[in-house]
């Protein structure tokens, strides 16, 4: 196991990668296969038809197969993350992990390939041989030399995309921060001087990037395990690094360094000393991208030089150099226009496209997302997060053109617009919606108490919580208890370290609880004698108190016992925001098809037309902190005014009050099912719908329809789901399920806390 790991990381990835099926991939059915016919056309005979139109025509495989959507991630498991040469097999997991990645940030499809071929003219002959079966080769973990070898004889034998991450993403974000850091610091590439420390796969192609962006070869100093690289040196030389060889008499890092204007680090942790940052040049850009420990920490190079501009390789600092912010998109541009090559000026866009962004003013999507705050460009904000969701609608379009404009693309997008918009469509597809949420929370975290703390879920949860830092933890829980089961369940979390605990037998605040208890629901049959009981025995009431009381900022209970009945506790502790009459529900659906809010799914059992805009209203609030914009149907038996059924009638109703309460919502109705999940359907009915595009919100005529849709759409459409997410509470207070899991428990942790940002923020506003 690594060192580097936690005992708890260990198991929980262990557990993530074999339950409830071995691996993190599948292959799915894209046509139905449900009856003869079906099969007839999918195979034998009328399979025939495509195989004869591609024989005649080779380009239309990208219109009749999955080829043009479809990447090889091939590796021969020599260079592994930080594992090394663990070979092809134990390698496997990693390349999955990859496969994941460009499906769910850009919607390609992968098969990962692991040979097991060192031989460098074997190994080209295995990966060439693929061609007919992939769009794309993304070629990863094959160490140095090797690697430059095997890609470049593979770009010249093959006619599409191979691409070497490992070299060229790195190098891509590198050019973007390097641009970016020295317009910052209003100096120029030609004129700076350039001092890498690392000369692998990566550190070359990023100093060969930078020569194409306008740096000198002159101005740049490549060091190693070994020192400098000069001329006449013969150890741990290869034609590449040769190319980047001085005429120097420097022989180490502390020689070279004094006056550079760029450190670029790609080799090990602490190789650069606090005394060498202060020899160079003013407003210096620091690179430190060795992982898990850069070159130098943000904070010791700070200490020395303040007017630093510092980069690293880890999530936990600004200014993240992470690969994913490129590769998954590079390739979606070159897929879309069936390119047979990722060239310089590709990747030369896609430096610019990522560069510019970092300089565009948070859009209203990213700044919801962010909690209404984002950073604008500067030293905090060098490059974008890898998770602004622009970045696929910025990087896939200047690489088509690029291609295009170089002359390698097959099929040039001619319509800019409509691509633009198929891209947009695509932005929050991916099972990475909580991740606007998840990173506002750990710009800001906010104390979250958690009723059911013994449970082991609510433990795993708040071991994840704790290393991701998205909130200040709370926990209810007898003291031996807890301290029992996160030994048994090998957690690395500790009691008063990463945690406050609550314990209901023992805690110096029982008594100003009761009291509190008895001054907030006294006049609703809570006496004393019931006060004391209750704060002893009742986790949520202890929960609720305590966020009523100011010492949380946001309570999670519901993991024991009835829905209805924890929802009574918040109601009479908590209560209702000013202005709304009462509670309700909505579920979040993660499916591979987009994300949906479904309510009213636990509250209202037969809402009336007021209530339903009311919570159709709160619904869209809490949509747009996932950084969604609401899209809302009223969903009932009737396609506007094609039944007049009971809930028909109550939903026209509720419309009438959103259009002249919420007039800016985008909202209508009544209409069914399929005609909210598709524009097509709706047009086909009503053609002037308010509605447009796939609705994201739907609100179901009551809580039986709710529930039903929210459970089958789990089932059957194999959906992650989050929640329920209480609306119309006073403070942040959600009543979770007792299937809920410890990665569900840390999802609504982050909706908790963006809750709260918000609510401190608007205080009486829900």
């Amino acid at each position: 196991m690594s060192e580097s790991l936690s005992s708890d990381l260990q198991s929980g990835a262990l557990v993530y990668h074999s339950h409830p099926r071995p691996g993190k991939l599948e292959i799915r059915a894209t046509k139905p296969l449900g009856n003869q016919r079906d099969l007839a056309l999918a195979y034998s005979p009328g399979v025939a038809a495509p195989c004869l139109e591609i024989a005649e025509n080779p380009d239309k495989a990208a219109l009749y197969t999955s080829r043009q959507n479809l990447v090889a991630v091939v590796t021969n498991g020599t260079a592994v993350l930080g594992l090394g040469d663990i070979g092809p097999l134990a390698a496997k997991p990693v390349m999955e992990g990859k496969a994941v990645l460009f499906k769910k940030f850009a919607g390609i499809d992968v098969f990962d390939i692991e040979l097991n071929e060192k031989n460098v003219d074997k190994l080209v002959d295995a990966i060439a041989a693929l061609e007919p079966t992939f769009g794309g080769i993304n070629l990863e973990d094959i160490k140095a030399p090797e690697c430059f070898e095997v890609e470049r004889r593979l770009r010249e034998k093959m006619a599409i995309p191979v691409f070497h991450d490992d070299q060229h993403g790195t190098a891509i974000i590198v050019g973007a921060a390097v641009t970016n850091g020295l317009k910052l610091a209003g100096k120029k590439i030609e004129e700076a001087k350039i001092v890498s420390s690392g000369a692998g796969a990566a550190a070359l192609a990023c100093l060969s990037l930078l020569v194409a962006l306008g740096a000198k070869r002159e101005n740049i100093f490549v060091t190693d395990l070994e020192g400098v690289v000069y001329k006449g040196r013969n150890t741990l030389m290869d034609p590449l690094k040769e190319t980047f060889a001085r005429e120097t008499s420097a022989r180490t890092l502390t020689e070279v360094i004094p006056g550079a204007d760029v450190f670029l680090g790609l080799s090990a942790g602490g190789v650069l000393k606090p005394d060498m940052v202060r020899e160079m040049a003013a407003t210096p850009l620091i690179l430190a991208l060795a992982n898990p420990d850069p070159e130098i920490l943000p904070e010791a190079a700070l200490a020395v030089r303040p007017d630093a501009v510092l980069c690293t390789g880890r999530s936990d600092y600004p200014n993240q150099v992470n690969n994913v912010l490129c590769f998954p998109y590079i390739f979606r541009g070159a897929l879309d226009v069936g390119a047979t090559t990722i060239n310089e000026a590709m990747k030369l866009a896609a430096v610019e496209a990522i560069a510019g962004l970092a300089h565009e003013p948070p859009s209203e999507v990213v700044a919801r997302a962010a909690g209404g705050v984002a950073p604008a460009f500067g030293k905090a904000s060098l490059i974008p997060s890898p998770f602004d969701p622009r970045l696929i609608l910025r990087i896939a379009p200047a690489v088509a053109r690029a291609a295009a404009k170089s002359g390698v693309a097959r099929h040039p997008i001619v319509d800019f617009e409509a691509y633009q918009a198929k891209l947009e469509a695509t932005v929050f597809r991916s099972g990475f919606i909580m991740k606007p949420l998840m990173q506002a929370a750990k710009a800001s975290p906010r104390r979250v108490v958690y009723s059911e703390g013994e449970d082991e879920r609510v433990l795993r949860a708040v071991q994840s919580v704790v290393e991701e830092g998205i909130a200040l933890p709370i926990l209810i829980g007898r003291r031996a208890v807890v301290e029992k089961h996160l030994k048994k369940f090998g957690l690395a979390i500790a009691i008063d370290r990463d945690f406050q605990l609550i314990d209901p037998e023992h805690d110096p605040r029982y008594k100003d609880y009761v009291a509190s208890l008895v001054a907030i629901a006294g006049r609703r049959g809570v006496n004393p004698d019931l006060a004391r009981t209750l704060v002893r025995t009742n986790a949520t009431v202890i929960g609720a108190l305590a966020l009523a009381r100011g010492e949380a900022d946001g309570l999670l209970c519901g993991l024991e016992g009835r829905y209805a009945e924890r929802l009574c506790n918040v109601r009479d502790i908590i209560g209702v925001a000013p202005g709304v009459s009462d509670f309700s529900a909505m579920s979040l659906m993660i499916t591979n098809k987009g994300a949906f809010f479904i309510a009213d799914t636990h509250v209202r059992r037969d809402p009336s037309a007021r209530e339903i805009a009311e919570s159709a209203v709160l619904c869209a609030a809490h949509a747009r902190r996932f950084g969604l914009n609401p899209k809302i149907a009223l969903v009932t038996d009737s396609d506007f005014g094609s039944e007049d059924s009971p809930s028909a009638a109550k939903m026209r109703a509720a419309l009438d009050i959103l259009r002249h309460d919420a007039p800016d919502l985008e909202v209508d109705g009544e209409m069914k099912a399929d005609s909210a999940l598709s524009e097509v359907k709706r047009a086909r009915v009503f053609p002037n719908s308010r509605l447009k595009g796939v609705a994201n919100i739907l609100i179901m005529p009551n809580l039986p329809a709710a529930n039903i849709a929210y459970q089958m759409t789990k089932m059957m459409a194999d959906a992650l789901p989050v929640g329920p997410i209480l609306l119309g509470a006073a403070k942040p207070a959600h009543i979770l399920t007792p299937s809920v899991t410890a990665r569900g428990i840390a999802n609504m942790t982050a909706v908790v806390v963006a809750e709260a940002q918000h609510h401190d923020e608007e205080p009486d506003r829900t």
